[in-house]
């Protein structure tokens, strides 16, 4: 069974698309087929990995208007098992075109159940908001990862988002599990980041995954060269940190967690 992830914050500048580009690569070393699903009209992930929005000739975009099979937009990366379904920049055309169309909720999730069971693992990196596009991404997941920044004002929005998986479960008949927050751009010897760290912990407990992603400059480069962080820094911390964030979800999920513990605990 295909396990299908949103990686979602509606505050920006989290590591959102860091974590989506960069966590496919570790998972595929685990011997798992990977598919990343880039719903934020910005692109970011689809530039990350070396493909310009610019000169596709169809996307994301086309395949939630039905006009194309989600099959003939998926783009190979240069690592072996991890496919892209890439978007560009006509997607925030999107939250327009979406709002009058019936059960616009299921568009994404229409896309893709019609290749999910090809993967082992199907990630959907969303925009910074709450949006059409975030709601499409999490009513077609399984369970969300919540990026968050390990900086002052960091759990702000984390308690409405968990509010808001809630209720698209009660009125959409979803069953959508929370996997865990990740604690991102962490300094271990920074006061600041190792507060977050216990303040998140104590609020949500069980739900915050062991791994934190560090803070490095390589990291924030990547993007810029069109590649992870293996292919760019293959001896930074990040890598050894995405490869344990991988092996987490694989084996010691936090998907078994229950939904409504988390919204008592943000009660």
């Amino acid at each position: 069974m295909s396990r299908v992830i949103a990686i979602a914050n509606q505050k920006g500048g989290v590591g959102k698309t860091a974590v989506a580009v960069n966590l496919p690569v570790f998972l595929t070393a685990f011997g798992k087929k990977v598919l990343l699903v880039d719903t934020d009209p910005q692109a970011n992930a689809t530039f990350s990995l070396g493909i310009n929005p610019r000169e596709l000739g169809a996307s994301l975009y086309e395949a939630l208007l039905g006009q194309i099979s989600p099959r003939e937009i998926i783009k190979r990366t240069q690592f072996l098992a991890f496919d892209i379904m890439p978007t560009s920049h006509n997607l925030a055309g999107a939250n327009i075109e979406l709002v009058n169309m019936q059960y616009r909720e299921f568009k994404l999730k229409e896309v893709i159940d019609m290749v999910k069971d090809d993967y082992d693992f199907v990630l959907i990196d969303c925009p910074p908001s709450l949006g059409i596009l975030t709601l499409n991404a999490l009513v077609a997941a399984d369970e969300v990862l919540i990026p968050v920044q390990s900086e002052y004002l960091a759990m702000e929005g984390l308690g409405q988002l968990i509010s808001n998986i809630k209720l698209i479960n009660e009125n959409l008949e979803r069953n959508i599990k929370i996997l865990g927050a990740l604690l991102t751009m962490y300094v271990r010897k920074n006061k600041v980041s190792q507060k977050i760290a216990k303040d998140l912990r104590r609020t949500f407990p069980g739900y915050v995954f062991d791994t934190v992603i560090p803070r490095t400059v390589s990291l924030s480069e990547s993007p810029i060269y069109g590649r992870t962080i293996l292919r760019h820094s293959p001896n930074s911390r990040a890598v050894h940190a995405f490869r344990e964030l991988a092996r987490e979800i694989i084996y010691n999920s936090k998907g078994e967690n229950n939904l409504k513990a988390s919204a008592k605990k943000d009660a």
